[in-house]
């Protein structure tokens, strides 16, 4: 058995510089988009100046490519989501982000959820784990551009594909990020975030994706008001139902903590500034001793604000509508308390944009917008995307070269999330963050001679000419050696073509089981004893402590030899016989899975930059 492995911490220094560094190189590639961006736009301007685009020339364009003007309540839903976006972007860039997410976040947000919903957010926990740092980054570039496009794009296509993109991305983020908001879990409350905050961003994208034609007259309006009143009922009507732990405290009804005071007790462990806290635990406690009392105003209130915007009385609306707001800001700060504290909070949480969302609908009844300009009926015709590119006003111009920008800055943020998602392998970054970077050398192997599997005799000094890995392996280890043990297979196997190229030979390092017959049957269950270019090697006690002794390996046995651990490391020797590279190969803790494989992506990276020419 080998020493314990150990797993990684969310501030891992290795990780946390590699985000950091990540972003800032992704930040230049954006930078330099931009630049290029400005230049397009310099040179567009140059090429209007020059062919003599007159002010008049300028009015009669915009009258005949810009001259709708944007509703009132579309450009609030499009500008308050373009912040959150931003907000939330912004928040991404925490530094526990790469490693906390997966493991405090997403895998804890779907345990209460059915199994299915659990296998489906577990893809995106996989991804996540094994490439923390591309992934981590793609989602601030992604969220930011989303943001910044939705700010600048105020109508006209650009405007609707930034609903497009929002809708799209809200889905991915509402599916793998909150595993469905919760809505099958067993707690599910209003309260607490359900249906899930993204699913909000998701419906703003699709109203700033329709045709801007439907948000001239009251009816849009109308069917989101009378939607937010149906999703209002519905969360009364759950919040309300029995046996959910949502009626315990106080001396009304059932005894015990209640689910509400659970919330508020997890909430306030969170770190965050003093007054949040105790605002947070103040309230916590007030449940405690009126826990029924307060369920029963939280469930009058969602019903009475589900019905008063079902009923569409202009009057009844915006009671319901203020009424509204009240419950959700009072619900933000004193149960989700205010949802981007503690270094892993990704958003506001679900109060900000469903209020926002109840605003919207609000403000598409009561503020129409101004009818559209009609046409100038001598504007000549656009026969050409370059004639009219040219003809487009300033500010038409630096609006669509800056929604390019900005659609620019989230496929900056899009490549790597697909590239990751290719990639089966974890990335190295995680074996280097466990077991430091690879050790770079060059010095000469010092030869031995021992026994491999079949019987034969192996010296080191004869494999010259090929690449060698050399490491070490108890034949009874029942944990780490055994994942090492793959990790070597899947290098091999991952090498294609070059295989001929190098030759892995591994060294028993238990002292007491150490036979010919346990290293046969070690290899047959490892799968190893199909490879054709694997040796495992033992022999005599004394020859195996003077091959461990120089190799750097401490082997310890426990007392009566229940337990021998030993360190682990892996050599990669070129064709010349000369060491090049040393690493750790502890595999990590059994839970943590990304490390298995992200040893194979290093080591084979290292082996393809010694093979023989």
């Amino acid at each position: 058995m080998t020493g314990m492995g150990r797993g990684l911490s969310s501030n891992d220094p290795t990780v946390v510089s590699a985000f950091q560094t990540t972003l800032i190189h992704q930040l230049l590639i954006i930078v330099g988009l931009l630049t290029l961006l400005a230049i397009v736009w310099n040179g567009i301007r140059s090429v209007q100046y020059r062919r003599g685009a007159a002010p008049s020339s300028h009015r009669a364009a915009r009258s005949t490519i810009a001259t709708r003007q944007e509703a009132p309540a579309r450009r609030v839903l499009r500008i308050g989501f373009g912040l959150f976006w931003l907000l939330d972007g912004i928040l991404q860039t925490q530094t526990a982000m790469p490693l906390g997410l997966p493991s405090n976040v997403l895998t804890p947000g779907s345990a209460s959820s059915p199994t299915w919903i659990q296998h489906v957010v577990n893809v995106g926990v996989t991804i996540w784990s094994d490439h923390p740092v591309s992934a981590a980054a793609s989602v601030v570039w992604i969220q930011v551009g989303i943001g910044l496009l939705l700010l600048v794009a105020s109508t006209g296509r650009w405007s609707r594909a930034a609903g497009a993109i929002s809708a799209g991305w809200g889905v991915v983020v509402w599916v793998f990020g909150e595993a469905l908001g919760g809505i099958f879990g067993h707690g599910a409350s209003w309260l607490f975030g359900a249906p899930g905050a993204a699913l909000f961003y998701v419906a703003a994208g699709v109203l700033l994706a329709l045709p801007e034609r439907l948000w001239v007259g009251e009816r849009l309006g109308k069917i989101v008001v009378k939607t937010m009143g149906a999703f209002f009922v519905l969360m009364g009507i759950l919040q309300a139902w029995p046996g959910r732990g949502s009626w315990s405290g106080g001396s009304t009804a059932s005894s015990g903590v209640g689910t509400l005071r659970a919330m508020t007790a997890q909430m306030a462990q969170v770190p965050q500034p003093g007054i949040s806290r105790s605002l947070v635990t103040g309230f916590g406690s007030f449940d405690a001793a009126h826990g029924w009392a307060v369920n029963l105003v939280v469930v009058m209130a969602l019903l009475s604000i589900g019905t008063l915007l079902l009923s569409g009385v202009p009057q009844l609306l915006r009671v319901a509508v203020l009424v509204g707001l009240t419950l959700c800001v009072a619900d933000w700060i004193f149960v989700q308390d205010l949802g981007f504290f503690g270094g892993l909070g990704t958003d506001p949480n679900s109060m900000p944009p469903m209020a926002l969302l109840l605003v919207t609908g609000y403000l598409a009844i009561v503020r129409l917008p101004e009818p559209a300009e009609e046409p100038a009926p001598d504007a000549p015709p656009l026969r050409s995307i370059a004639a009219q590119v040219e003809r487009l006003s300033p500010s038409l111009l630096l609006r669509s070269i800056a929604a390019l920008g900005a659609i620019g800055i989230v496929l900056v943020g899009a490549a790597p999330m697909a590239v990751s998602a290719a990639n089966r392998n974890a990335d190295p970054i995680l074996t280097e963050a466990a077991n430091g970077t690879p050790n770079l050398v060059s010095q000469p192997t010092r030869p031995f001679t021992l026994v491999e599997q079949n019987g034969r005799l192996l010296n080191l000094h004869d494999l010259r000419g090929k690449t060698i890995v050399l490491s070490f392996l108890d034949p009874v280890c029942t944990s780490d050696c055994p994942l090492i043990a793959q990790e070597l297979r899947i290098t091999d196997l991952a090498l294609g073509a070059e295989r001929s190229k190098v030759i892995f030979v591994s060294v028993v390092d238990n002292p007491i089981y150490r036979s010919r017959a346990l290293v046969r049957s070690f290899d047959r269950q490892e799968g190893l004893d199909r490879l054709g270019n694997w040796q495992l090697l033992t022999g005599p006690l004394p020859a195996l402590r003077r091959v461990w002794g120089n190799y750097g390996i401490q082997v310890a046995v426990a007392s009566a030899g229940a337990m021998v651990a030993h360190n682990d490391l892996v050599y990669v020797i070129d064709p010349t016989g000369k060491i090049r590279v040393v690493l750790g190969s502890d595999p990590g803790s059994a839970s943590a899975t990304a490390l298995h494989n992200s040893f194979s992506s290093l080591l084979g990276q290292e082996i393809q930059r010694y093979l023989p020419t």
